[in-house]
């Protein structure tokens, strides 16, 4: 299908769930015969990566036996790790095997048959495709999935305000101040607009604030998910049902996806933003899809759909159709 035989796509990544969700929602918009593969790098090659160091089979270990042929026709990377096993791939099956690495190598993008980096990763050339986000599977269908697997939001007064919280990374803290100045902004918007409020935390959130989030939080009419112990993680529901959403400013992956419900999403930003993350917003502001947590906006906006072009873009390039 799609010019790819069954079982002919790999898809790589070290395990972590952005990467995964990224080169999955890929593949998956190309072939149906997919092969999901996890690599863990031992050191020193792991230091270097995805830079090549002599004895590349001793680098190997989680999913060591699995890097063997016969070689797929396609495989997909996402993350560090494996953009050394792309190019591995690549390089053992004698350039038989299309590479496709997703994230920006920080090697020079030859190395590959495509890279798709994102817009703010300021990564140029021939092979090079710019998506403004991350990829994701998020269209129409997957949103009525999520409507359907949590029927019960329907019940929940309107508007609903859908809250995803991210984690700490370098530059952007998330402290006991910072979950402190989020909730109390969230709460305000919520106190002027009613309705209902549905917060969800992801992996990247520390466990040290979840207390203080479910006590921000408590008291409102709505959902606060902090980990299995509140039942099944509501992500895909949010995003079905949310008339509104508020991401942190920390992470690619859900505002990305929250842009891609095509309701209107805000952040609260209360210091300077890490370079290449301060180019994001500034992009996803610019295209109108990215709102301070006080804007007023339309009820719909624009959704921020690209892996499907991303997909035409890789066959075209590699000739897969």
């Amino acid at each position: 299908m799609n010019g790819l035989p069954a079982n002919s796509c790999w898809v790589v990544t070290d395990g972590a769930a952005g990467n995964r969700r990224q080169a999955l929602a890929l593949a998956e918009a190309l072939t149906p015969g997919i092969r999901e593969l996890a690599v863990e790098l031992r050191a020193p090659w792991s230091w270097f990566a995805p830079r090549l160091l002599p004895g590349a089979r001793m680098a190997l270990g989680r999913g060591d036996d699995a890097l063997l042929p016969p070689w797929p026709q396609l495989v997909i990377g996402c993350g560090r790790h494996a953009a050394w096993a792309t190019r591995q791939i690549r390089r053992w099956s004698a350039g038989r095997t299309l590479a496709v690495q997703i994230l920006d190598p920080r090697l020079d993008p030859s190395h590959w048959d495509l890279v798709i980096a994102p817009r703010h990763d300021q990564l140029h050339g021939n092979n090079v495709l710019s998506p403004l986000g991350s990829l994701n599977p998020i269209d129409d269908a997957w949103l009525e999935d999520g409507r359907s697997a949590f029927a019960q939001f329907a019940n929940l007064p309107g508007p609903r305000l859908g809250v995803l919280i991210g984690g700490e990374r370098r530059g952007t803290p998330l402290d006991a101040n910072a979950v402190d100045a989020f909730a109390a902004a969230v709460r305000v918007r919520h106190a002027a607009d009613g309705g209902s409020v549905l917060v969800v935390v992801s992996r990247r959130t520390p466990a040290a604030v979840l207390p203080r989030l479910r006590e921000a939080f408590a008291g409102l009419r709505g959902v606060v998910w902090t980990g299995s112990a509140d039942g099944a993680n509501p992500y895909p529901g949010i995003l079905g049902w949310a008339d509104r959403l508020v991401v942190t400013p920390d992470s690619v992956n859900m505002l990305s996806e929250a842009c891609a419900t095509g309701r209107p999403v805000h952040t609260i930003v209360a210091a300077p933003l890490p370079e290449k993350l301060g180019r994001f917003h500034a992009e996803l502001r610019a295209a109108g899809l990215l709102h301070d947590i006080d804007a007023r906006t339309e009820a719909r906006q624009r959704p921020l759909r690209e892996t499907a072009t991303i997909a035409a873009e890789v066959r075209r390039h590699l000739g897969l159709a």
